[in-house]
């Protein structure tokens, strides 16, 4: 024992002897050691080990994700930053409408605070000055949904900068909406079954579905489009269609709505007459932020029930104030059980494609599509229903007369027949299998707009008139010594061509999928904070004239990062009375700047706010209701530039003169006298 002990001794002095290099070892260890314990924490997940088995990973790791967060925060301060310091340094506010500076000057500012919109605007001015030269004639501020074809497209007689080399290869037939007598569930039960899916996928309603779902990337074997007349038919068959009162209780339905809207009062009205509870959600005064405490405590209402607590009705932005919302909210929804709708008609061109829907992908979807951005408003509604969905629909007598429509053919007027359709005359359309009957199909149509179509072996005579393309010749009809001879390819060829041919072309979504997600959102966001500064910049003057009072007050989100591209606001006079809406459209309407009107409901005071009530809050135009702000509205879209933005900041410096409306009146009365004293 003795002996071992002397030996332990003797060993401990060797090692104390080289302590010097093992120090440098050790030292050189310590260096080496992160590395290493990084090569082994991969080696350790890859075995299945917790992340807490390696200590320097788990802190490295988070603080890079520290270090992107902070990035993402700076960087939207410093764009709040920007449009708050960085616009108008010389003058702090503007009295006259003749000290706004010129629009280059002004051009020239706003480009210095926002150097990303620099980059921005020669694609999407060049996709303007082509194909939207209408819209340098008038400023079109009243537009939301999705635009399918340009102006260009539409008028032939104008030079397009993308269209074919060849326009003779190809003439741009026009095709129609007819009504449906369908209910919603047997049509996506139809569009779901392979045979009639096939069907149906054909001719030009599919050719029109495939390229609209190919845009917004929502992918056809998880979700079914059924095409409506328009947003509100979209809605209200919706809610006659959703199982309310399924046997297991009472369902709800929950709107998420800053202000009055037609569709979402058809649905509301359609629900309750169903049997359903209608909430809304509230909105804290002046923010117009959704009310987190209230939404939430009315996700959690009533039991949560094996087939959904309802319907709840959710848009990403405000179609009216622009404020946006939290994607987390369809994300609770969804997990406590109900049932949810986006509505998608207000968001921008490429919204659709963020990384958010990719995840969460909400159960029915509503998105408006028009004519003609600036032009034409007419058009339909999409509603695209998720298949594994369809549970929750039932069938309905009255949704089947509530308005699914059908694309098909143009019917319109021949030069030679009395009333022909291109169905019977051209190879460019299939025909359809079964003529549809006259409970199914309704003649009355309502948008019409343009096909691509490589025609082989048939000539098609050009229109007539090329502004009104409606009124042309359709295509000669062959023979029946030409029906002998030609020699006709086999069906399975002619089916082929048939559905080569149906390329649908719509070059407003074209337009849109070339300048991208990032650079429509960023393009707007520049426009939409500058007209909320420049809003703010107009006083008027002082002191004999109301020391110095604010000409515009805007309501939701003031310069912000994630504010959407659609501005509340209302003018008031040098006394501090409110100009009413409706005059201030008119006007706006006269100076070519189309304006909407709306009105802002479910405010929400906190304490704090509770003596704003009474002066803030109005009654509805028809008297009964709760109470709101009659406001109006300006909502920019995809080709919106900043000379537009400019237009309507020059028209609302006017009524800092006090006799601007004076003299408007007394202009347009003069304008419009009946009759005239000689």
């Amino acid at each position: 024992m003795l002996f071992l002990f002397t030996k332990y001794l003797s060993r401990g002095s060797k090692n104390a002897a080289a302590g010097d290099d093992d120090g440098k070892r050790q030292r050189q260890k310590q260096r080496e050691m992160p590395a290493a314990s990084a090569s082994n924490g991969a080696a350790d997940r890859e075995h299945g080990c917790m992340p807490g088995c390696v200590p320097v990973r788990a802190k490295r790791t988070a603080t890079v994700t520290t270090v992107t967060t902070t990035s993402a925060r700076t960087s939207r301060h410093n764009f709040v930053r920007s449009a708050a310091s960085g616009l108008f340094p010389g003058a702090p506010v503007f009295t006259n409408h003749e000290s706004l500076p010129a629009l280059p000057e002004a051009y020239s500012e706003f480009v210095s605070a926002f150097p990303q919109y620099g980059g921005l605007a020669g694609s999407a001015d060049a996709i303007r000055d082509g194909e939207y030269r209408h819209l340098d004639r008038h400023v079109c501020l009243d537009y939301n949904g999705m635009n399918l074809f340009s102006h260009a497209q539409m008028n032939s007689s104008l030079p397009s900068t993308s269209a074919p080399a060849e326009p003779s290869a190809w003439q741009p037939p026009f095709f129609d909406i007819a009504y449906r007598s369908a209910s919603l569930r047997s049509q996506v039960q139809q569009c779901g079954d392979g045979t009639a899916a096939a069907s149906a996928a054909g001719g030009i309603s599919g050719a029109v579905t495939r390229r609209i779902m190919a845009s917004l990337k929502i992918p056809e074997d998880e979700y079914t489009m059924v095409c409506t007349a328009n947003r509100t038919t979209a809605f209200r068959l919706l809610a006659e269609s959703y199982s309310f009162t399924p046997g297991g209780g009472r369902k709800k339905l929950l709107s998420v709505y800053d202000y009055e809207s037609e569709a979402v009062g058809a649905m509301a009205q359609s629900a309750r007459s169903r049997g359903a509870e209608v909430m809304n959600a509230s909105f804290a005064w002046p923010s117009m932020r959704v009310h987190a405490a209230d939404l939430r405590k009315k996700l959690l209402r009533g039991r949560r029930r094996q087939r959904g607590r309802g319907l709840f009705v959710f848009p990403l932005v405000s179609r009216m104030t622009g404020a946006r919302y939290p994607y987390l909210w369809m994300s609770a929804a969804a997990e406590q059980g109900w049932h949810v709708a986006l509505d998608a008609c207000a968001l921008g061109a490429k919204d659709l494609d963020t990384l958010g829907l990719s995840l969460l992908r909400p159960d029915f979807i509503v998105c408006n599509f028009f004519k003609v951005f600036g032009e034409n408003p007419s058009g339909f509604a999409g509603l695209f229903v998720k298949k594994a969905s369809v549970g929750a629909l039932e069938r309905s007598a009255v949704a089947r007369s509530i308005g699914i429509v059908s694309i098909v053919p143009a019917r319109r007027w021949s030069l030679r027949d009395d009333y022909s359709t291109d169905l019977e005359h051209s190879l460019t359309f299939p025909k359809a299998a079964d003529p549809p009957t006259a409970d199914d199909v309704d003649t009355t149509c309502s948008f019409s707009g343009p096909l691509s179509a490589t025609a082989t072996g048939r000539r098609t005579d050009e229109a007539e008139n090329g502004d009104t393309p409606e009124i042309c010749e359709v295509d000669r009809r062959p023979s029946e010594a030409e029906e002998d001879t030609r020699p006709w390819p086999a069906p399975a060829a002619v089916e082929a061509e048939e559905e080569r041919m149906l390329e649908v072309e719509c070059r407003g979504l074209d337009h849109a999928d070339a300048l991208g997600l990032i650079a429509i959102g960023n393009r707007l966001r520049c426009i939409s904070n500058w007209l909320v500064v420049a809003m703010q910049k107009l006083r008027h003057p002082h002191p004999e004239h109301g020391g110095g009072k604010q000409l515009v007050r805007v309501y939701g989100p003031r310069v912000k990062f994630e504010r959407g591209p659609s501005l509340a606001f209302n003018v008031y006079d040098w006394k501090g009375e409110k100009v009413a809406p409706a005059l201030v459209q008119k006007l706006a309407d006269r100076q070519g700047i189309s304006l909407t009107c709306g009105f802002l409901r479910n405010i929400w005071f906190t304490d704090k706010y509770e003596a704003d009530r009474s002066a803030v809050l109005e009654q509805a135009s028809d008297g009964g209701g709760e109470a709101g702000i009659h406001v109006v509205n300006a909502s920019l879209g995809f080709l919106s530039n900043f000379e537009d933005a400019y237009k309507l900041w020059a028209f609302v410096a006017k009524f800092l003169d006090a006799d601007f409306v004076e003299k408007e009146r007394w202009r347009y009365t003069a304008l419009n006298q009946k009759t005239v004293e000689v």
